[in-house]
């Protein structure tokens, strides 16, 4: 295919996946966006006053970070694997990928389609914080640089799920039993340095605690890990992701069976 005639299906599968959460925005959009107000009022209001300071900022300001990135991981997540499942199941995919589109853009479309809705429902949570506290951001290009590559990094995770599901109760396995602990226990509502030592160096092998964090440095300007070396994971996340999936769909893994 010419350059110009790639860029043409690239865009095209793009347009499509953000035109498809668009559409459904009461069932895209709008449920994170009131989870999180209920998150933001529960804890960040009710409990925080209780809780006092976290790391010298107020409770409510110190969860915003967590939970906007919490929002962009689900979404960014569940937003490709639902849309490339559906696509198996209804037995399109086989029409995108038998025509000379090559595969690796096929992903990049699914992928930052993904993205898209992972950064939308993140825009509107920050805007939805704001109602509840202030916030100033420290660190403008570290803020974006982690949301978007965490947003490419889940996207990719979703990608590899919608290839290997098989039914749509296996689209929310890892979202349920593997992304959600992940989450909860990633210093969304905490600072590992409250924990025993023995719990702060078991908290370091959760990879989530390392996004929350670097996103959190780059608003307030704390963190509990080293930003750099978060930023250099997800970049080799991305990377082993994305030639994995690459390498699934050249496959035709549960495409072709």
């Amino acid at each position: 295919m010419k350059n110009s005639e790639i860029w043409i299906a690239f865009y095209t599968i793009l347009v499509r996946e953000i035109r498809r959460f668009t559409r459904i925005w009461p069932q895209t959009l709008l449920p994170p966006a009131i989870t999180m107000s209920l998150y933001f009022a529960i804890f960040g209001n009710f409990i925080g006053d209780r809780i006092g300071l976290m790391d010298g900022f107020s409770y409510m300001q110190f969860i915003v970070p967590g939970l906007i990135m919490m929002s962009v991981i689900t979404n960014s997540y569940s937003n490709v694997s639902s849309s490339f499942f559906s696509a198996k199941f209804q037995h399109s995919i086989q029409e995108l990928l038998v025509s000379p589109t090559p595969n690796w853009v096929v992903l990049m479309g699914y992928v930052l389609g993904g993205v898209a809705r992972g950064l939308c429902v993140g825009f509107i949570v920050t805007l939805l914080s704001l109602f509840f506290t202030q916030l100033s951001i420290e660190n403008l290009f570290i803020t974006v640089l982690v949301i978007f590559l965490t947003a490419v990094m889940f996207s990719l995770g979703g990608f590899v799920n919608g290839i290997y599901a098989q039914s749509f109760d296996d689209v929310s396995i890892v979202p349920t039993f593997i992304l959600t602990p992940l989450t909860y226990l990633g210093g969304v509502f905490y600072s590992i340095s409250l924990l025993p030592d023995f719990w702060q160096g078991f908290s370091l092998l959760n990879p989530v605690l390392y996004m929350v964090n670097a996103f959190r440095y780059g608003i307030l300007g704390v963190s509990d890990i080293n930003v750099y070396w978060a930023l250099v994971m997800v970049l080799v996340f991305i990377v082993v992701f994305f030639w994995y999936g690459l390498y699934l769909l050249n496959r035709g893994q549960g495409i072709r069976s």
